[in-house]
């Protein structure tokens, strides 16, 4: 097992590495001006972007959460992977050689990355099995719905052949059975034995946002396959079905440009809809969607919150009609109010999904379905009517108080009152009904609710800094120096170091500067984080990401001035100091201090007038 990486080696990386590429592949990013990036953190559920990444410095930080770092840190979290897995992912990304401590080569036995690996490889050994005689079951299943070889390449469909035909190519290519086992690629039986676990199944890749195959979903072929018609990747180090969605990495792109969401059902649905032009369609795998699939379209989308919500995006739900749909559709609107986008239902003529009703009425009537999706608000209380009889006196009262919850959880007041006029109409009631229900449960609402308490992150916090000109004057050089060292300069930074601080967490963050000064063209901001005490390095992590009010061809000029400015307030402050010295002095009896104050008094003067000139 190779040692440490060489620590230059991984300041080399890091320093190669835009973080804003990485982020980018699990969070929408969006400019905030200055050089920042923002979007909705993918550590906690907000909905109002908090995240802020700053390619230039290469960290991020959560002001919501408190979470902060580099893209390795990025990496550790995101994806439950060690430090030397995420150096290696990216010197891999990069084509860079690492070099170990005491000589050795990478290593790729982290169980992520070979479980990855395997996955990869197994994915190649099914598409290129799609081809063979033994196949021909599955070529057919997807000639009879529509799909061609184009499409199969497309999505990376292919075959698992019986006979543990791909136990036995993988291990020609180094994998162990504990790995393949581990991957979930094979199952162990109750004496120890493993076996393929797909067999004579059609497979589809299921890929995160990166294009890495995760896991697979394998479809039932032959009359004597005694399994689940659907049979996925056991839960892996990589795979959580409740944290998955088949389709996102070839969806991100027009779901992030278009502002819209499509959740099917199935992997035949996804195709569908890509297929007739639907770019945006996803599906869960093999589990209902739920909050874990909300936050990644949420971050996906950039989905944030908004006065008006109009335009902020729309997700659109397609149900089959039968009881299973009806209960997504439950669960699916249960969740509603965790979007800000607008939330739609779309659901085809006869119930037909979007896999049938392309193979029978066209393409077209696939983005037909999507064009005249019905907000769900509609979808829902129609349903809940529909389960009444409205005839009785009785049925009219137990549908409206039914109805009333789905009529207050409107988030927009003008579609609020359309909904109760509406309401009101197919109920046959007078609106007033309609109000002093909705008005009702909104009571018993806030009298449920809890105030939201947020832990703050230890130690010192940016948001917490007083606001008073000297201390705000202190935080802008700061962040100046943190974030543009070289635009300041080493004379400059030296200078800054002599100022009297009087917040003290951020005198704690000038000194760190300033015995980091030597690493401002290297590894600059890691150096600095760690020179300050451990529960002082989110507040570096803040300060190094907060965005600069300046725009770009003006940000030297700016940090040149505001780290001169504060200098030359400290130096206003000394000259005061010296002033009401000389005044308590007696000229005549202390002659030589006089004299000695006068000198610095002049050299302060001088100092004043060098600092405003650069």
């Amino acid at each position: 097992m190779a040692g440490l990486i060489r620590r230059s080696d991984i300041d080399e990386v890091r320093s190669r590495t835009n973080i804003a590429d990485i982020v980018g592949d699990y969070v929408t990013l969006k400019s905030a001006g200055g050089g920042s990036m923002k979007g909705l953190c993918p550590f906690h559920e907000e909905r109002s972007p908090s995240f802020h990444v700053r390619p230039q410095v290469g960290f991020y930080h959560c002001f919501g959460c408190g979470e902060g770092g580099d893209v390795f840190t990025f990496l550790m979290k995101m994806d439950h992977v060690s430090f030397s897995e995420a150096v290696e992912r990216m010197a891999g990304r990069l084509g860079y050689e690492l070099r170990y401590e005491d000589g050795g080569q990478a290593t790729d036995h982290g169980v992520r990355a070979r479980i990855l690996a395997a996955n990869q490889a197994a994915s190649e050994f099914y598409v290129a099995q799609l081809s063979t005689a033994e196949a021909e079951p599955g070529r057919r299943f997807l000639g009879e719905r529509g799909f061609d070889a184009s499409a199969a390449q497309r999505f990376g469909i292919g075959f698992a052949p019986r006979g543990g035909a791909v136990g036995k190519h993988l291990k020609t290519l180094g994998f162990t059975d504990e790995e393949l086992v581990t991957a979930g690629i094979l199952g162990r039986g109750d004496r120890g034995d493993v076996y393929d676990r797909f067999r004579g199944r059609l497979i589809w890749p299921i890929r995160d946002t990166t294009g890495a195959t995760l896991g697979f979903g394998a479809r039932k072929l032959l009359d004597d396959d005694t399994g689940p018609k659907y049979l996925n990747t056991p839960e892996t180090a990589v795979y959580h079905k409740s944290q998955v969605l088949y389709g996102l990495d070839l969806a991100k792109k027009d779901i992030a440009r278009g502002k819209q969401v499509v959740i099917v059902e199935g992997y035949t649905d996804v195709m569908a809809c890509h297929l007739a032009g639907v770019t945006t369609a996803v599906a869960t795998c093999g589990t209902s969607f739920g909050v874990d699939h909300i936050k990644m379209i949420r971050r996906v989308m950039g989905d944030v919150a908004n006065a008006d919500v109009h335009g902020t995006g729309e997700v659109i739900f397609t149900f089959d009609p039968d009881a299973a749909g009806q209960n997504a559709a439950s669960k699916a609107f249960a969740e509603e109010q965790r979007f800000a986008a607008q939330t739609f239902v779309a659901v085809a003529p006869d119930g037909l999904d979007p896999c049938d009703l392309r193979l029978t009425r066209g393409e077209d009537a696939v983005r037909n379905l999507v064009k005249t999706r019905k907000p769900m608000f509609e979808f829902m209380i129609r349903r809940v009517l529909d389960t009444h009889n409205l005839e009785t006196n009785e049925g009219r009262v137990a549908a409206l108080r039914e109805a009333a919850p789905v009529l207050a959880g409107i988030r927009d007041g003008a579609l609020g009152i359309g909904y109760r006029r509406s309401t009101a109409g197919w109920l046959g009631v007078d609106i007033a009904e309609v109000e002093r229900a909705v008005t009702a449960v909104g009571r018993v609402a806030q009298q449920q609710q809890q105030p939201e308490v947020q832990e703050r992150p230890a130690g010192p916090n940016l948001t917490q800094l007083a606001t008073d000109p000297l201390t705000r004057l202190e935080r802008d050089a700061v962040m100046a120096i943190l974030q543009h060292p070289a635009d300041v300069g080493a004379d400059l930074i030296a200078r800054f170091g002599e100022v009297r601080f009087g917040d003290e967490s951020l005198a704690v963050v000038r000194d760190a500067i300033v015995t980091s000064a030597g690493s401002i063209d290297g590894n600059w901001l890691p150096t600095v984080a760690a020179e300050v005490p451990e529960h002082y390095a989110m507040l570096v992590q803040q300060l190094a990401i907060a965005p600069i009010p300046q725009r770009d061809e003006l940000m030297a000029s700016y940090c040149i001035g505001v780290v001169t400015a504060l200098i030359d307030r400290d130096l206003l402050r000394q000259k005061k100091e010296l002033l009401g010295a000389l005044q308590r002095l007696d000229k005549q009896a202390q002659a030589e201090k006089y004299g000695e104050l006068q000198r610095e008094l002049v050299r302060i003067e001088a100092d004043r007038r060098s600092v405003r000139s650069e």
